[in-house]
C-alpha cells in the first residue's frame, strides 16, 4: 500500500505573476541592455542559418521600433523582448546538444 503527500497551499497564497515592467521605470540603458543581451544570446547559436537569423530579426525588430513613444505600446514591446531573450536561450542550449556539420560559409579558408 502506498501512500501519496499533498501539499496545499494556504488559502490566501496567489500565484507568481509574470514580471511586467513599466516603461516609465525603464531607462534607455535598459532598453540597450536588453538588446545587447538578445544580441550576445543571437551569437552562440551554432548553426550559421539561425544565428544570422536570429541576430537580423533582433536588430531590425530594434529599429523598427525605434521611435515608438506610447507607454503601453513600450510595455508590450519590453515584455516581447525579454520573452524572446527567453526564448533565445533555450533554443541556444537545445541546439547545443545536437551537433551538426557546419556550411561552406562557415568553414574555414585554406590558405
Amino acid at each position: 500500500m502506498h501512500l501519496k503527500v499533498v501539499r496545499r497551499l494556504p488559502l490566501n497564497a496567489k500565484k507568481k505573476k509574470t514580471k511586467e515592467i513599466n516603461m516609465a521605470s525603464c531607462s534607455r540603458t535598459q532598453v540597450i541592455s536588453l538588446y545587447r543581451m538578445l544580441v550576445k544570446e543571437s551569437k552562440k547559436f551554432s548553426s550559421y542559418n539561425y544565428r544570422t537569423y536570429a541576430l537580423r530579426r533582433v536588430k531590425d525588430g530594434f529599429r523598427e521600433n525605434l521611435h515608438v513613444d506610447n507607454p503601453k505600446t513600450l510595455d508590450t514591446l519590453i515584455n516581447e523582448a525579454r520573452e524572446n531573450l527567453a526564448l533565445i536561450k533555450r533554443q541556444v542550449s537545445i541546439g547545443h546538444l545536437y551537433s551538426s556539420q557546419r556550411t561552406v560559409v562557415e568553414k574555414e579558408p585554406h590558405l
